[in-house]
């Protein structure tokens, strides 16, 4: 699919699952557990009795109670969980291998605004490959025309360089078609620069050069981790050349994280950015340094003035010692059965990857229980994962009075009949999560505003701080961004007021084609050749 967008455009998510099946009612429930091979805990259940009434209201209430006990966040939490935030950011930067990593990008300093000229973006995403021409041009503005090629799960866990080779083929076939004349050659007067937008924790010595520390949303390509990846794709894109044996005309000018791109990109178009944000699939945070407040890359003789942007992936806070996130019995259950047991704690309690997983374990145990969906079939809705982020959002959603979308849901994708007590329940179980999900994201913004002494600058009642922030929670959940405000007002008071989350740019196109942009520049400069 190729398409010409002002201003970027936003990807599409979707999920694939597996299958488990069950039955159970109030009173009468026969359960044999066993391990699986992938590790969970598997039921077969027998109930003979058929017709049986639906769950009661008080039922539902009494765990309506004990769930709000769990889920909800207050101010005074929340603000423990800042200072300990900010304590592991700081670590982070005083030396490596730390939980949260908090990666030297070496894209310095913020973007003018007048960046010009001809780039191309690869962008390996969760759900799909994206290969962008994005033209820069100047005052802020710029013009994209993209391909998305989709992404199979059996890619993502394939071998590695057969991955990467398949990012240099779609960029290759993409040089042609929007490059190339009629018999697809393409003949031009220096290689176009190229940003290569890789959203998953790389330890970086120089722009264009990522060792990956380990795969998240879902990827696990083995020959990957502990590997240049930025070498891995050069090496795809050997492989493929034109019919006058000449190599594909581009050339990988820098290797940069989605969250990094709409950092730059937002700043591009509004200099009043001072963070980018994702809340998607995945989370991670983005913001600029200075190099004298990052002990670990001392030795590299970089001016202490300087500013570089790190790459926090504060997804994997509070990984280790689990002593400040309040996991429930739930998000240890989606931990220990990731294929990533013991990490990313935090993206684990709030991307959308998982929050669909949190309301589906809470309706199998209520299921289990003998308090939802009596008499009837429930394996459907117990396959793993089956039970999309997007479900949680359309639940939010439905302002009927019966809640008709919520019948509509699941009788069409589980054939489950609902009474209107259990619709009633399920959308208050929805804010619960997309509350507390919205709530802990704030904690890790104020962190990296309490960090950099932004607020303190803020005697203006005019002045904002603003956090660029995309990803499909953030643009599509409901109330996810007021939610987000709300906690961070919870948290500082009416001073958060100052701070205004809003649409980043596309990061991971038109940033990486400002930060190509940049290190051109940079380079051409003779600043910081080394990196």
């Amino acid at each position: 699919m190729s398409t010409t967008a002002r201003r970027g455009s936003q990807a599409v998510e979707s999920r694939t699952s597996t299958r488990r099946s069950s039955r159970t009612a109030r009173g009468s429930v026969s359960e044999v557990g066993r391990r699986s091979e992938a590790g969970r805990l598997q039921f077969t259940r027998t109930q003979d009795e058929t017709n049986l009434p639906s769950a009661a209201k008080k039922d539902m209430a009494d765990y309506l109670v004990k769930l709000e006990k769990q889920f909800t966040l207050t101010p005074q939490r929340m603000r423990m969980i800042v200072d300990s935030f900010i304590e592991t950011l700081e670590r982070g930067l005083t030396a490596k291998g730390q939980e949260v990593p908090m990666l030297p990008t070496y894209v310095f300093g913020w973007p003018t605004g007048k960046e010009k000229g001809s780039y191309l973006a690869v962008d390996l995403g969760g759900t799909n490959l994206r290969v962008c021409h994005v033209e820069l041009e100047g005052d802020g503005k710029f013009e994209v025309t993209q391909t998305k090629y989709r992404l199979t799960e059996e890619q993502k866990h394939a071998d590695a360089q057969g991955l990467f080779d398949f990012c240099a083929e779609c960029l290759d076939n993409f040089v042609k078609d929007h490059f190339g004349d009629e018999d697809g050659k393409v003949e031009l007067d220096e290689p176009i620069p190229v940003g290569f937008t890789f959203s998953y924790p790389c330890e970086q010595d120089r722009i264009d050069h990522g060792v990956l520390i380990r795969w998240t949303k879902g990827f696990g390509a083995p020959g990957a981790e502990g590997k240049d990846c930025a070498e891995l794709f050069k090496q795809g894109l050997e492989k493929y050349v034109h019919r006058d044996s000449q190599k594909v005309p581009v050339k990988l000018v820098a290797l940069i994280n989605d969250t990094t791109g709409t950092l730059i990109a937002s700043s591009y178009v509004d200099p009043a950015t001072r963070a980018g944000i994702i809340f998607g699939t995945g989370c991670n945070a983005a913001y600029m340094e200075k190099v004298a407040n990052i002990p670990k890359i001392k030795d590299l003789g970089l001016p202490e003035d300087a500013e570089m942007a790190i790459n926090c992936e504060w997804g994997a806070f509070d990984s280790t010692t689990h002593e400040t996130l309040p996991r429930t019995s739930y998000d240890v259950h989606i931990d220990e059965t990731s294929n990533k047991p013991g990490e990313q704690a935090f993206e684990k309690m709030i991307a959308g990857l998982y929050l669909g997983e949190i309301f589906r374990l809470i309706m199998c145990e209520m299921i289990d229980e003998g308090i939802l969906f009596l008499g009837q079939e429930t394996y459907k809705v117990e396959k793993p994962f089956v039970f999309d982020t997007a479900f949680l959002s359309l639940i939010e959603s439905d302002t009927t009075d019966e809640l008709l979308t919520v019948t509509g849901l699941f009788a069409h994708f589980f054939a489950l009949d609902t009474t209107v007590a259990e619709r009633q329940f399920m959308r208050r179980l929805a804010v619960l999560i997309g509350t507390r999900a919205a709530r802990l994201s704030a904690c890790g913004i104020a962190a990296i505003v309490s960090k950099q002494g932004l607020l303190d600058d803020s005697t203006e009642p005019a002045k904002t701080i603003g956090i660029a922030t995309d990803g499909s929670l953030y643009n599509k959940y409901p109330k996810f961004p007021q939610r987000l405000e709300e906690g961070l007002v919870d948290i500082f008071g009416e001073k958060g007021r100052a701070i205004k989350t809003y649409h980043a740019e596309d990061g991971s196109g038109v940033g990486a084609a400002v930060i190509a942009a940049m290190t051109k520049a940079r380079k051409d400069a003779g600043f910081a050749m080394h990196v």
